[in-house]
């Protein structure tokens, strides 16, 4: 009758610690929180521009870690601004998003990609700036935008641009 109990016991107790890492915390995905602007650097760096309309451009987005290990899962969020205009660009076709852990230090990048407009179209949108986010946060940072006018999808508010997936970088 006695085992019954102590079975019960045994089991529950290799349940609790299956449920911990080895530093005792619980290993649900939740060890480190998100990443968030200001307590990473966001650069975006030098851009394969579109020479001309209907070209398609890269412009790459640099993250690192300034702080306690933080964690990307999801896109960033990206949205392009032209005077009262503002546009959100969703994820590029077919990506799919990664969780990356990083590291003090550690940087991640990600690219937004677009369709070069025709400067003055009304399907164009002249983008000044555009404002990053990262998932799982509200903050944002600005940045000129120096790429021209970006085509739209049919109308200047809906841009034909897109969000990669964050990627490792370095080693």
């Amino acid at each position: 009758m006695r085992a019954i109990p102590l079975t019960v016991t045994a089991v529950a107790a290799a349940l609790a610690l299956t449920a911990c890492n080895g530093s005792g915390s619980s290993s649900s995905g939740k060890n480190s929180s998100a990443c968030e602007i200001g307590k990473v650097s966001v650069q975006v760096g030098s851009a394969s521009v579109a020479p001309a309309a209907g070209d398609t451009g890269e412009v790459p987005v640099s993250i690192t870690n300034q702080s306690a290990p933080c964690t990307l899962d999801g896109f960033a969020g990206v949205t392009l601004k032209a005077g009262g205009t503002s546009a959100a660009v969703g994820a590029q076709a077919g990506a799919k998003s990664v969780q990356l852990k990083l590291a003090k230090g550690d940087s991640a990048t990600f690219s937004i990609s677009y369709v070069r407009g025709k400067d003055g179209d009304k399907a164009s949108l002249a983008v000044t700036s555009l404002t990053v986010s990262l998932p799982g946060g509200d903050a944002t940072e600005s940045f000129p935008w120096k790429y021209g006018a970006v085509a739209g999808k049919g109308t200047a508010e809906k841009p034909n641009a897109s969000v990669g997936a964050f990627q490792q970088a370095g080693d």
